[in-house]
């Protein structure tokens, strides 16, 4: 795959050009390292894109696909097949290169031991309290284990022991030896290796020891001949222990660490505890679900790989961490889908209109573009006869000045058809408009008058008799407040959740052909928006619509109200 444009030569790649100008490299080799311990979200994509993107812009380089498997207690497989699936989607390719850090366990064992063995590490049994404690503020230093002083047989049969299942979790850990009073809280003898019983993905329950991300990651990089470790912005302070790990250890290769500002979006969350949180509480459907920031909600919601990767581009690459409009992101995705997305007509609220000079029983088929401005997409039929649906909302008995839809005595133009006019209004009991009576002017087929009277209004509309039912979901932004990770004193994220996220509208009708809708297949429905057929939910017989955006930005309007 070819990137969308060319990339503009930001901090990352003028180190970069450096590297290989200089000779220090031949060649470029960046990672994308996720933790399968949840879903990837948009921020991740950010990553994604970086790091394989810059594979494919230099010549003879490579992006590996690994994953940090080191915490068996919240990771699955079902993690590592989603993330997988992602990556995939967003149209890149790892080739051979899909690593774990688990094929390394017993690499990184035998570096742990040559820790002790050269007096940089050592075993402590101070509780998880107790470390935390010993190891200080950020105004003030911290405080030396009584364990910090074993010698290095002591400290090897201890390590070998932990490794051989003889100690409880959690009675000890492996510590490197740096510095309890460095001002770099990751510098006080950060730990490196804890006894866990739990089964693991891909080893079973071969291990009861696993060593730390700190320890792992470096050392990972350093194996595969990594050349950049990029990362984002809160792993700046855990460089010096990167770069410590790999000058204390005979690794084939000192990776540099270069981090960058992630990608923080407007009326959202990130983090993955507090995505947990929404799907555990069921404040969602689940990971997948089109509100959430994940990957695969975004996808199920009818974004595209090529929405995303332009949005990534757009959005660039910085080193101070900023909140990003999710207006940007609505517009690359309406960009997009206003290209490649076919037109077909929806009437979300049905109000039914009976042309009453129309031939009972007869049909015509209409002939629609499918894209007025991509002829090479085709043409397609749209059924027409004597009872339609339009929408409610294109429709009011006593119109304010600027209403140019349908009213009584009124003409407007049914896209794809004819002129009509409101004769009639029919209500119920309680005074509901429930039908309306119109009559057509034949001569006016195709939408225009042959004798050049104007109308200014133009609705959609489907044939009562062909239109097929649908469930048709209106997505919105999942919080009110732009930033819901910065909530008010007593209050949680989840205070900030939008009541109108989701709303489910049922009995909508569809044009006929839509009745075959794949999964994922998207449209612009006509002076509604754009929508996707849902992947999960949507079959024939059951038609599910997922709105993906609206025509237009909204939501400025409505925090106005």
């Amino acid at each position: 795959m070819s990137s969308d444009a060319a990339p503009s030569r930001d901090f990352i790649r003028k180190i970069i050009d450096e590297d290989l100008a200089s000779g220090k490299h031949k060649e470029v080799v960046t990672r994308f390292p996720p933790e399968p311990n949840g879903y990837l979200h948009i921020g991740h994509a950010k990553s994604i894109c970086l790091n394989f993107g810059l594979a494919l812009e230099f010549p003879n380089s490579r992006c590996h696909m690994r994953f940090d498997d080191t915490n068996p207690s919240k990771e699955e497989e079902e993690y590592v097949q989603s993330i997988l699936a992602d990556v995939q989607w967003l149209g890149f390719d790892w080739g051979e290169h899909l690593y774990f850090a688990s094929d390394y366990f017993d690499q990184l064992y035998e570096y742990a031991e040559h820790l002790i063995q050269t007096g940089k590490a050592y075993v402590c049994d101070l509780t998880p309290d107790e470390i935390r404690e010993y190891r200080g503020t950020l105004t003030a230093p911290g405080k030396e284990s009584p364990y910090r002083d074993r010698t290095v047989e002591e400290n090897l049969d201890l390590f070998r022991r932990m490794r051989a299942g003889e100690f409880p979790d959690g009675s000890r850990v492996l510590r490197a030896k740096i510095d309890m009073a460095s001002g770099n809280i990751n510098l006080r003898d950060p730990v490196l290796y804890r006894i866990l019983r739990a089964s693991h993905h891909r080893t079973g329950d071969r291990w009861c020891l696993y060593p730390m991300y700190d320890y792992t990651h470096p050392i990972s990089d350093a194996l595969e001949g990594i050349t950049h470790s990029l990362c984002t912005l809160e792993f700046e302070d855990h460089r010096p222990l990167y770069d410590w790990t790999l000058d204390h250890l005979p690794v084939p290769c000192h990776p540099r660490q270069i981090e960058f500002a992630r990608l923080n979006l407007a009326y959202t969350v990130v983090s993955k505890r507090k995505l947990i949180k929404l799907v555990q509480h069921g404040h969602v459907s689940g990971w997948d679900d089109p509100r959430m920031p994940t990957i695969s909600g975004i996808r199920r919601r009818g974004y595209t790989p090529e929405a995303i990767r332009a949005f990534c581009e757009r959005i660039g690459l910085a080193k101070n961490d900023s909140i990003v409009d999710m207006a940007l992101l609505e517009y690359c995705i309406r960009e997009d889908l206003n290209e490649r997305a076919p037109r077909a007509m929806a009437v979300l609220q049905p109000l039914k209109v009976v042309i009453t000079n129309y031939p009972a029983g007869k049909t015509e088929e209409l002939t629609a573009q499918n894209h007025p401005q991509q002829p090479e997409m085709g043409q397609r039929t749209v059924p027409f006869s004597r009872e339609i649906y339009i929408e409610q909302d294109d429709f009011m008995e006593q119109p304010p000045k600027k209403f140019f839809r349908l009213a009584p005595g009124r003409e407007v133009r049914l896209r794809y058809a004819y002129f009509i006019k409101c004769e009639e209004v029919v209500k119920d009991a309680s005074g509901k408009v429930v039908e309306l009576c119109c009559t057509y002017d034949p001569a006016t087929i195709g939408g225009a008058a042959p004798d050049g009277r104007k109308v200014k209004g133009t609705i959609h509309w489907v044939s009562a008799a062909h239109a097929v039912a649908a469930e048709v979901r209106l997505y919105d932004r999942l919080f009110t407040k732009e930033n819901p990770d910065d909530a008010e004193e007593g209050k949680d994220f989840r205070d900030y959740l939008n009541p109108e996220s989701l709303i489910t509208l049922t009995g909508c009708m569809v044009e006929p052909s839509l009745a075959n809708s794949a999964p994922e297949q998207g449209y612009q429905f006509e002076r509604q928006g754009y929508f996707c057929a849902d992947r999960r939910d949507s079959r024939p017989g059951h038609l599910v619509f997922n709105r993906t955006v609206t025509l237009r930005d909204s939501w400025e309007k409505t925090k106005e109200k």
